[in-house]
């Protein structure tokens, strides 16, 4: 059992830093569209200049 009730300002001042952070963005060195970092491109299928995904798929 807690031994005194916590304020709403120490409380709410702890939770202040849970923020969502933004994802990872970065431009296909092939299309130049928005990319996860790391991943495959989801417009031209290219990761680390080599073709893993084709188009059709």
């Amino acid at each position: 059992m807690p031994k005194k009730k916590m304020t709403r300002t120490r409380r709410d001042r702890r939770r202040a830093h849970w923020k969502l952070t933004l994802p990872g963005l970065v431009a296909c060195p092939r299309c130049h569209e928005l990319k996860l970092s790391h991943r495959v491109c989801p417009n031209c299928g290219y990761y680390k200049n080599r073709q893993v995904v084709t188009q059709g798929e």
